[in-house]
């Protein structure tokens, strides 16, 4: 681990998460392949996935402890992330030529932009304001290590739980990134 990456901090490592699946989806909005839009949007929502259960096993109960009202912020920053996922779940089911799609690109992205915001804006700010930097840089090595054994595809029907995640969430990773691998080895 190089010492500039041992420097970024949780917050870093999120919005970074952010800018990427918004990059995405404006690449997809710039691109007329179905094909590479389907893959585009495979990415990003795969990406999201995981920003969201690694932010709910980690980053939520930081917030819960050290942001003031953290409760009714984590409730609500919940609530997002399974409109988010219901909105994934749709996205995943329609083709890329599919009129539908596009419409599901501009609401996915608005939510999407909406969470982000309020995530950057107001709550990030407070964690940096209210844990040691130490702390901060510890949760982005569990995030980034929660990203990789996360879930690749939107589960909204599963719950939104620190523990769930922690014990279940792992197993589902697993069964989604084997999918993932078969459904690539097919196309190929």
């Amino acid at each position: 681990m190089t010492d500039q990456h041992a420097q970024l901090d949780v917050v870093d490592e999120l919005a970074t998460d952010h800018r990427e699946a918004l990059e995405l989806l404006d690449r997809i909005g710039g691109s007329a392949d179905p094909a590479e839009r389907r893959d585009l949007a495979d990415t990003v929502i795969a990406e999201v996935v995981r920003h969201a259960v690694a932010e709910e096993m980690y980053v939520y109960p930081a917030m819960r402890a050290h942001v003031p009202a953290g409760d009714q912020t984590v409730e609500s920053d919940t609530r997002e992330h399974k409109e988010l996922e219901q909105v994934m779940k749709q996205f995943e089911d329609v083709d890329a030529a599919d009129p539908r799609f596009d419409a599901l690109v501009r609401e996915f992205t608005a939510k999407l932009r909406h969470h982000a915001a309020d995530e950057e804006h107001d709550q990030f700010p407070m964690l940096r304001q209210r844990l040691p930097r130490e702390e901060l840089v510890e949760l982005r090595e569990k995030v980034a290590t929660a990203k990789k054994m996360a879930p690749t595809r939107p589960h909204p029907s599963a719950p939104n739980a620190e523990m769930f995640h922690k014990l279940v969430g792992p197993g589902v990773g697993l069964v989604d990134r084997l999918r993932d691998t078969l459904r690539d080895r097919s196309r190929g």
